[in-house]
């Protein structure tokens, strides 16, 4: 089992992570129950997947829009990429998560330097920019992994971070939260980013734990409680017109989440009310609001996060990853599932059950 504390702190120690160095980097995760089984780690990851696919073709196109070209979508759209079949095709969310996957198993455990390779070698479907300057500065600049994350508060390392906890189901320690810092900085190497995945990954780790439906306020506290102690001092500011906010993320998140779980608007009025693009101020408020709201019910917390933002595939992806973990495989529609082609590339069908059906082998099952 490959142990990253010592190089997160190395990095800490030397200013390479922007991220704070607290208490909450040296506890050890709670272990799984009695009688747990992977099928709660294949939910998430078919979420992941499921969520993304569903999103991708009517990403980056406005709530309003969207339902005036394409009505309410609840399931897959017709794709280009598949000669107009209403069938899954992943983009760049599903890609660069399971090709973490691919490199977990390859490694026994998260090596920085081998994803980084990986996410150089091959087409991004969707790539957004901070991704984009990332293999610029790694593959053509000649910078170190340590060195080519960008100063981004984009989602483009939440949106991946899901498979590094995989390889810790068994013996949990301290070293998760390390290979979801150092897993989320390869890319995106800023305090927003790098707190918002270590966060992520806490609140995946209870919903795989939970053996019941949270109260809504417990999707925000579990977040905060990690993201809060870990961003740092930082000064961010919303994209609202006339909004006074700046300072940290997890502390806009919670107040304005907060707000929105006391006072109930639609998912809709919400996600529209803080914008839902690419910026994390967006994305994880709604993300954490639509879990609220709808993580009871994983098919409908998908619907509304397709449905209801802007970056709709990313938010989809993360929200689908949550449910899936909390749910299981049998919480998703199999529709959905049995839809869903499974490339990480152009024409390779069937690669994300392939790369899931190993991790079960690999990692197998725990209690």
């Amino acid at each position: 089992m490959i142990d990253n504390t010592a190089l997160l702190q190395e990095l800490l120690s030397q200013g390479q992570i922007a991220m704070a160095n607290a208490p909450f980097l040296s506890k050890a995760p709670a272990p799984m129950p009695a009688h747990w089984n992977f099928d709660r780690v294949e939910g998430m990851l078919l979420g992941l997947a499921v969520g993304d696919a569903l999103g991708y073709p009517t990403e980056a196109v406005l709530p309003s829009d969207r339902l005036e070209r394409s009505g309410e979508i609840r399931d897959y759209c017709p794709n280009p990429h598949a000669n107009f079949r209403r069938v899954g095709v992943c983009s760049d969310d599903t890609q660069m998560a399971f090709w973490t996957l691919q490199n977990l198993l390859a490694d026994g455990g998260l090596l920085p330097q081998h994803v980084a390779e990986e996410f150089t070698r091959h087409p991004i479907f969707g790539i957004g920019s901070t991704v984009r300057d990332f293999i610029r500065a790694y593959k053509n600049e000649g910078k170190t992994w340590e060195q080519a994350g960008q100063p981004s508060a984009g989602n483009g390392a939440v949106m991946r971070i899901a498979p590094v906890l995989i390889p810790h189901l068994r013996r949990p320690t301290a070293a998760l939260w390390a290979d979801a810092a150092l897993a989320g900085m390869i890319t995106h190497n800023d305090p927003a980013s790098n707190a918002c995945c270590v966060a992520f990954i806490h609140l995946l780790w209870e919903c795989l734990r939970r053996q019941d439906i949270p109260e809504p306020m417990w999707w925000l506290d579990t977040f905060t409680e990690a993201a809060s102690q870990l961003e740092g001092r930082t000064e961010y500011a919303p994209r609202i017109p006339d909004h006074s906010y700046q300072g940290p993320l997890w502390k806009f998140v919670d107040q304005e989440v907060r707000r929105a779980i006391t006072e109930q608007p639609s998912t809709l009025e919400a996600c529209e009310g803080w914008h839902s693009g690419a910026y994390l101020l967006e994305t994880m408020p709604c993300v954490l609001y639509i879990l609220a709201r709808y993580g009871h019910d994983p098919e409908e917390a998908v619907v509304r996060a397709v449905n209801d933002t802007k970056d709709n595939d990313t938010v989809a992806a993360i929200v689908g990853a949550a449910v899936g973990a909390l749910h299981g495989k049998a919480g998703l529609p199999s529709r959905w599932i049995e839809g869903l082609l499974g490339r990480t590339g152009s024409d390779d069908d069937g690669r994300v059950f392939d790369l899931i059906d190993q991790a079960r082998r690999v990692f197998g099952e725990v209690g």
